[in-house]
This record gives C-alpha cells, sequence and structure tokens, in this order.
C-alpha cells in the first residue's frame, strides 16, 4: 500500500516541478513582452496564465484525493501539503507575470526609459534564479540552499528599493513620461511581490523536511 502511496507522490512531486518550470517561463516572457513592447507575446501570456491556474487546481486535487484514499502517516501527510500550499504560491508568481503582461497592452506607445527597463530586465533575471533555487532545493530536499533563497530575496529588495528611487526622480524631471513610470511602479512591485511568493516556496521546503513553520523573510525594519 505504501509503495502505491510512493508512486502518486513521485507523480505529484514532478507535476510541482513542471508548473515551477512553466511559471518561470512565464515570468520571463511576460517581462520580455513589457521590455520589448510586444504586445501579441503579452496575450499569450494572459493566455496562458489560465492553463497554469488548472493545473496548480489539478495539483491540489490530487493532493486531497491521495490524502483520502491513502490515509498517509504524519511524514507523508505533511509532504503532501507541502506541494498543496507550495503550489499555490507557484500559481500566485504566474498571476503576477499575467499582470506584468497586462502592463505590456496598457502603455503601449508611451515614451520609455532604457535604463529603468534595462534594470527591470536585471530584477526579472534574480527572480528568477530565486525561483531555480527553489525548485533545486525542493527536489534536493534542501534546507540550507531553502535557506539562502531570503539573502537572494534582500537583493531583490534593495534592486527594487534604487529602481524606485531612479522612478520617481524620472517622474518629477519630465511629465512627458508618467504613464510609462507608473506602469514602470507597477511592474517593480509585482516582480518584489514574486519574490515574496518565492520565500513561501522556500518555508515550504523546510516545512517538508521538517514539520516545523519557518519565517525566511527578513523583516522590513532589517532590509
Amino acid at each position: 500500500m505504501h509503495a502505491i502511496f510512493l508512486e502518486e507522490l513521485e507523480k505529484l512531486n514532478k507535476r510541482f516541478i513542471d508548473l515551477g518550470l512553466q511559471v518561470s517561463e512565464q515570468i520571463y516572457l511576460a517581462t520580455k513582452s513589457f521590455i520589448d513592447h510586444d504586445r501579441d507575446l503579452a496575450k499569450q501570456v494572459i493566455e496562458t496564465d489560465q492553463k497554469i491556474n488548472d493545473r496548480q487546481i489539478a495539483i491540489v486535487e490530487e493532493s486531497l484525493k491521495l490524502i483520502a484514499l491513502q490515509q498517509p502517516v504524519a511524514t507523508d501527510f505533511r509532504k503532501i501539503i507541502a506541494i498543496s500550499n507550495a503550489s499555490t504560491d507557484l500559481e500566485r508568481l504566474s498571476d503576477h507575470a499575467e499582470s506584468i503582461a497586462r502592463e505590456t497592452i496598457r502603455v503601449k506607445g508611451e515614451q520609455r526609459i532604457i535604463q529603468i527597463e534595462t534594470e527591470i530586465e536585471a530584477m526579472a533575471l534574480q527572480v528568477r534564479r530565486m525561483l531555480e533555487q527553489v525548485l533545486e532545493a525542493y527536489l534536493r530536499g534542501d534546507q540550507d540552499l531553502a535557506r539562502d533563497i531570503a539573502r537572494l530575496d534582500t537583493e531583490v529588495d534593495r534592486r527594487h528599493h534604487q529602481l524606485y528611487n531612479l522612478i520617481v526622480g524620472a517622474m518629477k524631471r519630465d511629465a512627458k513620461t508618467v504613464t510609462a513610470d507608473t506602469s514602470y511602479l507597477t511592474v517593480i512591485r509585482l516582480l518584489e511581490r514574486i519574490g515574496d511568493h518565492i520565500i513561501n516556496v522556500a518555508e515550504w521546503v523546510i516545512y517538508r523536511e521538517t514539520g516545523k513553520i519557518t519565517e525566511l523573510a527578513f523583516k522590513e525594519d532589517n532590509k
């Protein structure tokens, strides 16, 4: 009976990792659509988001079914809970990517600032590296690697702060760019939120391995 459980759990793990990779691609494509002003690519991201929502729901449903049919022991139970909850955070990452894509459509034709867009591209790369690391930590059951993600998130927060000041400065210098500047503020906030949800996934990795709820995000006063 336990062998059947382990087989089904492995399938769930694979679905989770696949979902994470798809979400990483969504973040990349959404940011690319914004930087390249590509409305067609933005629409593709928006359309794909529903598919990711469906896959996440399927993971939760399979998790509940596995609990009901196999009645796992405490250690196995928390593995299922970790998958279910972490998949919800992955789905929220995709939602934020979709919102970035919608900004692409909203500001088409507005005056843009290359320096800011280059920095946004770098910020997006940082959060994708965080996501890759948390998926690696999940695969390996590596608590130390999961904890290291908090350090990467402080870098994302630092970049967000610097970009915020840069964008506000641009708004003060030239009112013609205000629409684009407002959109930039929206996008960097979405990327920061993506980083926060990746931290949540890292916390679920630690919970899966230890059974303890651990807060990895630094307090605001310490950032």
